[in-house]
This record gives structure tokens, sequence and C-alpha cells, in this order.
């Protein structure tokens, strides 16, 4: 049977919008880790197949297919090709599945998988707004008669979603807030303790995740105002705008032992499921049931997940609904803390959950995220 590896994995630090990686181009961003990956694997670039980035809003500086311009800014060769993939937040995390799906299927030996978002050049949704000039006003549902026809003119949006799943879960304010100082505090532990050192390659000055904030606290969480009218929801219970790029390098038995390469982990499992598009932050519950149920595996073989942070009801539901360990899941943190660059998260969860397998000797690790339109990757990592 055909496995695919994975050799390498390597992030920039995650910046705060307006921060350290703010004013670098998403090509250059991308280029880093690109140039990181192939020193740190010593893999011959020249031998890659291709190269499968994930962005979401690719206008302005991340348009043009992004693989294809941060490999060439790398310097690296023009023979390899690149593409570029939208599956909203989990971009590279479905890049990885892509190139692992290109190994297993022996069309290709090895493959770069990873993702760039620079969100503070390029605000989330941003792409509507520059459609405005061509009449395209009301987003990417608007004036769809089948649309309408299965869902009416409820309003589709990631905050009303979060809300009705922290009605429909029944989880307070209170509940999140204490979900989401926990975030920030195992987040600093990790910095503190040197846990993202070996999987982070400075970027020049940053070398360091901007996210977390030593300063703050459950009461101050408290005195914030909600996002909308009535709601549970807060700034400090979402995902922190942000910028980053993380690259993998997945390979092949053959290309492992062609290149002299040395395996860290073996994809175990890649799936993607679907729920309600309305709710649209849920998919995560239903997708993880469904990768359990086609590798025969419980909750408790996983020794550490990593689950997006999106806002925190989507993880609060997830650990209720499966029955984690809350210890294992997010051990150092979250996108509360961490922040979420959209395209490039999911290669950054990924290059997260590897080194924290191998920094505690555990085997099986689960990721998984939730998606725009009610959509959720699942990857399950053997460490070797």
């Amino acid at each position: 049977m055909a496995e695919a590896y994975i050799v390498e994995a390597v992030r920039t630090p995650v910046g705060r919008r307006g921060g350290a990686l703010s004013s670098a181009h998403p090509a250059d961003l991308g280029a880093h880790v690109l140039n990181a990956l192939m020193d740190r694997s010593k893999a011959d670039p020249a031998a890659v197949d291709d190269v499968v980035f994930g962005c979401v809003d690719t206008v302005g500086p991340q348009a043009g297919d992004i693989a294809r311009t941060a490999w060439l800014a790398a310097g690296l060769p023009e023979e390899v090709p690149g593409v570029t993939v939208d599956r909203q937040c989990g971009s590279s995390q479905q890049a990885v599945h892509f190139a692992a799906q290109a190994v297993l299927s022996g069309t290709a030996d090895l493959v770069v998988a990873g993702g760039v978002q620079n969100m503070s050049q390029i605000p989330i949704a941003y792409a509507m707004t520059a459609a405005e000039p061509l009449g395209f006003t009301s987003g990417p549902y608007a004036g769809s008669e089948g649309w309408r026809r299965r869902y009416g003119d409820r309003e589709v949006s990631q905050f009303a979603g979060a809300e009705m799943i922290a009605r429909d879960w029944d989880i307070s304010r209170a509940e999140m807030e204490e979900f989401a100082y926990g975030s920030h505090q195992r987040a600093i532990r990790a910095i503190d303790e040197g846990r993202f050192e070996r999987e982070i390659a400075p970027y020049g000055d940053a070398a360091t995740d901007e996210g977390p904030r030593r300063d703050t606290t459950v009461e101050k969480m408290a005195g914030l105002r909600t996002l909308v009218e009535g709601g549970r929801l807060t700034a400090a219970l979402s995902s922190q705008i942000s910028d980053g790029a993380a690259a993998l390098l997945v390979a092949s038995e053959r290309a492992v032992r062609d290149h002299g390469l040395t395996p860290r982990a073996r994809v175990h499992h890649i799936s993607a499921r679907g729920e309600d598009p309305i709710r649209m932050l849920s998919a995560p519950i239903p997708a993880t049931a469904h990768a359990l149920k086609k590798t025969g595996m419980t909750i408790g073989d996983l020794d550490a997940v990593e689950i997006n942070e999106a806002f925190a009801p989507v993880v609060l539901a997830w650990l209720k609904e499966t029955g984690a360990d809350p210890a294992r899941t997010n051990p150092n943190g979250g996108a509360i803390a961490l922040g979420h660059p959209l395209g490039a998260t999911g290669a950054r969860l990924m290059t997260t959950l590897l080194h924290e397998l191998e920094r505690t000797g555990g085997r099986y690790g689960l990721q998984v995220m939730c998606e725009g339109g009610g959509q959720a990757n699942v990857t399950v990592l053997e460490r070797l």
C-alpha cells in the first residue's frame, strides 16, 4: 500500500494585524517558508513535482496564483509548477490533502503544501469590496435563486454561525471567556518554554508569535461589547486577524528512499465533510465522527488535537460532542491567542501538531477546522 509521509514542516511566526509581518509582500512570506523548508529537509528543489498553497481573498498581491509566485520569489527552479486552492479557512489543510492524494495515487513523489495570508494588507472579504464596481455588493449567495429556494434569505455570516453554536450547545459567555483566557495562557507557556522554536523560521526581527496577550484577564474580557446586539460573542472570543505563512514537504516512499529523506510522520487519514452552511462552523463535529469511523479509532486514541479556534464556541461544542480530553486539545493555545492568517492556518496547525507529537512522544494527532460554506477538513497524522 502506498504511503504519504511528512518530511518537514516550518512556519513563520504569526504576526498581529499591523505588526512585524504586515508590510511583507505575501509572495515573500511564502518564499521565506519555502526556502526554509528546502534548507531544512535537504531535498532537491528540482525534484519537487508541484507546489500547492492555500490562500483566501486572492486579490492584489495575493492574486495570480500565489503558490507559483512565492516559489519563484524564493529563487527556486522555474520548471516546478504551483497551484493555489481555496477552501476558506481550511485552504492550506486542503493543500496538504491534495499533496498527500497526489503521492498516494502515484502521480507525484515530492509535493510542497502550505499557505500564506497577509490580512493586514488584504482584509477578510476584501474580494467582495473589490467586486463592488462590477455591481456585486451582497456577497456570494445573494441573487442565486437556487440558494434562496433551499435556504431562504437567512443571514450567512460566521458571526451568526458562532452565535448559533453558542445557543444550540448552551455555551455561556462566561464559559467561553474562561476558554479564551486559557488559550492565551497555554500559548504564553508554549512561547516561554520554547515549544515553538523548532517550527518557526524567523522573518527578519520577528521570531515569536505576536498574538498572545500577557495582560489579558477574564475580567477584561467580561467588559467588552458583544459583536452583535443581544449576542454572547465578543472580539476576545474570536480568532485574531493575522499575517503568516507555513509549508510542509510531503513525500512518497520512493522519494524518501531516492533522496535520502527522513520521514517524521505518516498521513494516516484525510477527509472533508459538509454540514449546514447557515450554522456554518459546526462541521468539525460530524467530520471528526466520520474520520474516527473510517479509521476505526476512538477519540481516546488521539494524543494531541489541533482544532482551529475560529470562535470559542466552535471548540467548546466539539469538546462536548466528542468527549475529547481538553488537556490534549490545542495544548499550546489556538487562534484566539496565536492568530488566524486564513490561508496559512491549516498548514500552521499541522506544523504545530507534528512538533507537539514529537515533543510529547505521542503517536496519533488529529487536526480539524471549520470552514466557510459549512465544511471541515480532518487530518490524522501518525508520528514515526
